[in-house]
Formats: structure tokens, sequence, C-alpha cells
């Protein structure tokens, strides 16, 4: 049974290089890290609990099954109603799986569909070559509310001019588009590419704030407060230093809330 996304929390690695430049932005690297194997582990965890889920039935039934088989002839004939109930139950686990396993396909049939739905879509799409008009195209994509294709055509952009300053924006509209969806684990390495390869993007700023409300989100409040006091720090005059004070505000009140109980 196929895991979900697990491309998306991989994504964590690109975080590995220079994130941020100070000492702080280290310490902030060092819990990417540590965040990025505990959410490979708990994927993994996740994983073995459903591939778990069929041979335990199977198990189930070979132990009812052996149940029966033990009883002789005469407690067959004298607990009758016994019998019946335990074929019942072994009906009942039979009829599970059938429905586990039919579930599982359709489930792998609707992913393998999708994924082809929007791989053709994107393919179907003319590319410019100008780098200006192939951003403007991603960019109506986004605002028509066609994020795939959006997203598609923002790394394809990446891909051919990474170098190019519009390459930063075109991180920070895919990070933007995962981050409205609560997408944090596939958001953050977007947002890592801006701040580590565009220092000097206007958007910057607001990619250390979306980065720290990540984390918050991600259960992960030391990494989010060193996301936000670089905002502060770096950009003191600025909105979104603001709006890094509301989110450091937001992690003292909630240390705050779980030290009481």
């Amino acid at each position: 049974m196929r895991v979900v996304r697990a491309a998306g929390v991989a994504g964590f690695l690109l975080l590995g290089g220079c994130f941020y430049s100070s000492e702080a932005g280290k310490n902030l690297e060092t819990r990417v890290d540590k965040l990025d194997k505990d959410l490979h582990a708990e994927q993994k965890a996740q994983a073995e609990k459903l591939d778990q889920q069929l041979p335990r039935i199977d198990q189930k039934i070979a132990e009812v099954t052996k149940a029966l088989d033990s009883l002789d002839q005469a407690s067959r004939r004298s607990g009758a109603d016994t019998s019946v109930q335990l074929q019942k139950v072994i009906e009942d686990l039979a009829q599970l799986r059938g429905q586990v396993e039919a579930y599982t396909h359709d489930l792998d049939q609707l992913q393998d569909r999708a994924a082809a739905a929007e791989k053709k879509t994107a393919d179907d799409v003319p590319r410019p070559t100008d780098k200006k008009e192939f951003f403007a195209l991603a960019q109506s994509k986004a605002k028509s509310g066609d994020i795939q294709t959006a997203r598609t055509l923002y790394l394809e952009f990446t891909r051919k001019w990474p170098k190019d300053d519009l390459a930063g924006d075109a991180h920070f509209a895919i990070a933007e588009s995962y981050y409205a969806q609560d997408s944090c684990p596939d958001a953050l390495p977007e947002y890592g590419q801006l701040i580590k390869n565009f220092g000097k993007s206007k958007s910057v700023p607001l990619a250390y704030v979306r980065s720290g409300d990540c984390f918050a989100r991600l259960k992960n409040p030391e990494a989010a407060k060193l996301a936000y006091e670089q905002v502060v720090k770096d950009y003191p005059k600025s909105s979104e230093a603001k709006m890094a004070q509301k989110g450091l505000a937001s992690l003292k009140k909630s240390s705050s809330t779980k030290g009481k109980k």
C-alpha cells in the first residue's frame, strides 16, 4: 500500500544548506533536520501500521478457524449456537478483508487517474520561450484557480532560469500555494530556497514569517521562535515584523497554557 505525499516530507532536505546566515539560523537548520527525521519516522510508522492491517485479519481468521477445528463432534452438536457464531465471525472477517482490498485498489486507481489528469493538463499548455511571458502564464493559471498547472509551470521556470530574480518569485508562489492548503512540509523547502538563494527579494521577510507559522503548525515552537525572531531582527520596521511579534506572542501564550496544565 502506497504512502501519500512522502516526497513532500522529503523536501525538508533542501533546507539542509544555509537556510539562515546567523547563528540562530544554524540552530534553526538543526531543528529542521530533526523535524525531517521525526516526520519520516512518523510516516514510516503509519505505513507499517497500514501494511499490518491485512495480515492481522488473516491471522484472526486462522485463529478462529483453529478454534472451530479444535471442537469435537459432540461439542459442536451440543454447542450449535457457538459454532454458528464462530462461523459468522469468520464470514464477517472475510467480508472485511474483501472490503479493505477493494478500497485499497480503488484508492490506488483514483490516485493514478488524478496524477495522470494533472500531468496531462499541464502538458497540454503551450510554453512561451520568453521568460517573462512564461512567468506570466504561470501567474494567470494560479489566478484562474488551476493551482496544479501553475505549480508545474513555476517549477519549470526555476529549472530553466534558476538564477533569475523571477525564480525567487516562483519559489515563493509555490510555497504560498502549499501554505494556503496547510501543506507545510511542501511549503517550507520553497520558502527556504527563496531565503537561501534570493536574499534581496522583497518576499523574504514574509517567507520568514510563513516559515515560523509552518513550524508552529508542525508543533516545533523552538524553530518557529527562531524564524520569527529573525524577521524582527533583520526587518524591525516592516509590517512582517509586526506579524512575527504576534507569532512570538502566540508561542508564548501557548507555552504558558501548557505550563499551567
